[in-house]
C-alpha cells in the first residue's frame, strides 16, 4: 500500500503527546481491594496498598519491555524485575509525601501535566477503539483494492557491459548456446547482480529505470532484449518469466490501515476540540524548518496507546505485495 504524506506538523506533535505511554502516578493513594481489571491478580502489598499484575504490566509497556496487550508471566524474571521497580516507586512516592514534596509548586505542575496526559490517552484510546473496527478495516481495504491497478511482474536477468559492441558480442555468444548465467558472472560489470547470474528477481517495471520499462514492456519469457542503455553501461536482458501482479492481502495491509484510521480519528478529534476552544499563541508563529516534513508518516496502532509514531495522511491505493524471487 502506498501512502501519501500530508497534514500539519503540529498534529504529529499533538499525536505523539496524546498517544504517549501513560505515566505512573506520582501520588500514592489507597489501592482498591478488588481487582481493577477482569482477571487481575494481586502480586504484592506496600504498606497496605495492593500492587496488581496490571500495574506491573503497564510499567513494562511504558519501559518498552513488552508491547501493549502482550503477556508477561508473573513467574518470569522480567515480571519480578518490573515488580521491584513498581514497589520502589511506591516507596519513593510515599516518602516524598511524608516530606511534603507533593505540596511544592513544581511538583503540583508536574502532577497536573501527568494527569492531563493520562486523561488525554484515555480519551484518544476510547475514540480509536470505537472507530477502528474490523468492519472499518475491511471496508477501507475493499475500497482501496477496487482502485488499485495491477500490472505484470517480470523475472529477468541482465548482463551489463561498457559498450554496445560488447553487448552485441554477448548476444552472439548467447545465440550460440552459452549459458546466460555463466556470461553474467564472467562479463557483467554490474556488481549487484553479477555473481548471482545477473538475476534481477521479480519486479514491476514501474520500480525500474525508464529504460527497462520501455525495453521490457512487450518482451515475452525466453526473449533476449538489448542492448539497453542503463546508468552504468549497456544491458543485455533475458526475460525468464511474466506473471500477474498479486495485490497485497488484508493481513499485510491491516497495520497500515489501522495507522491511517487511527491518525484520522485523532486528527479529527484535535481539530474539533481546537475549533470549540480559544487557543492563543503568545510567542508568535512556529518558524519554518527547511527540509522538515509537513505531515506525519505513520500512526500508533490501535493496540498500542503507548506508541508515539505519527500517522499517514491516507492510503491512495492498495499496492501489490513486494516482489520476490
Amino acid at each position: 500500500m502506498s501512502l501519501r504524506a500530508s497534514g500539519a506538523k503540529g498534529l504529529s506533535c499533538a499525536l505523539a503527546v496524546a498517544c504517549a505511554a501513560p505515566l505512573v502516578a506520582c501520588t500514592p493513594r489507597p489501592a482498591p481491594q478488588h481487582a481493577p481489571e477482569p482477571g487481575d491478580k494481586a502480586v504484592a502489598t506496600v504498606d497496605g496498598q495492593t500492587v496488581w499484575a496490571s500495574d506491573v504490566k503497564r510499567e513494562a509497556v511504558a519501559q518498552g519491555l513488552i508491547g501493549e496487550g502482550e503477556p508477561l508471566d508473573v513467574s518470569s524474571d522480567a515480571f519480578h524485575q518490573m515488580l521491584d521497580e513498581v514497589v520502589d516507586q511506591k516507596l519513593l512516592a510515599a516518602q516524598a509525601i511524608k516530606q511534603k514534596l507533593d505540596k511544592d509548586p513544581m511538583a503540583q505542575r508536574r502532577l497536573a501535566a501527568a494527569r492531563d496526559q493520562i486523561l488525554g490517552n484515555m480519551l484518544v484510546q476510547s475514540v480509536v477503539d470505537r472507530a477502528v473496527t474490523d468492519q472499518a478495516i475491511q471496508t477501507l481495504y475493499q475500497e482501496q483494492l477496487s482502485r488499485s491497478k495491477l500490472a505484470d511482474e517480470i523475472h529477468a536477468r541482465q548482463i551489463v557491459v561498457a559498450s554496445p559492441a560488447e553487448a552485441e558480442a554477448i548476444k552472439k555468444q548467447l545465440a550460440g548456446g552459452t549459458a546466460f548465467e555463466s556470461l553474467a558472472i564472467e562479463k557483467s560489470i554490474d556488481q549487484a547482480t553479477r555473481f548471482n547470474g545477473g538475476d534481477l528477481g521479480y519486479f514491476t517495471t514501474d520500480v525500474m529505470p525508464s529504460a527497462y520499462e520501455a525495453a521490457l514492456k512487450e518482451a515475452k519469457p525466453g526473449e533476449i532484449v538489448g542492448p539497453v542503455k542503463v546508468d552504468n553501461g549497456f544491458a543485455v536482458i533475458k526475460v525468464e518469466d511474466r506473471r500477474p501482479e498479486q495485490p497485497i492481502t488484508l493481513e499485510q495491509a491491516k497495520p497500515q490501515i489501522v495507522r491511517f484510521l487511527t491518525y484520522n480519528q485523532v486528527r479529527d478529534l484535535l481539530k474539533r476540540l481546537r475549533d470549540q476552544s480559544k487557543v492563543k499563541l503568545l510567542i508568535g508563529p512556529r518558524p519554518d524548518v527547511p527540509g522538515a516534513p509537513t505531515e506525519p508518516a505513520s500512526a500508533p496502532a490501535r493496540s498500542s496507546a503507548a506508541s508515539s509514531a505519527p500517522a499517514p495522511a491516507g492510503p491512495s491505493t492498495v499496492k501489490p505485495r513486494s516482489s520476490s524471487k
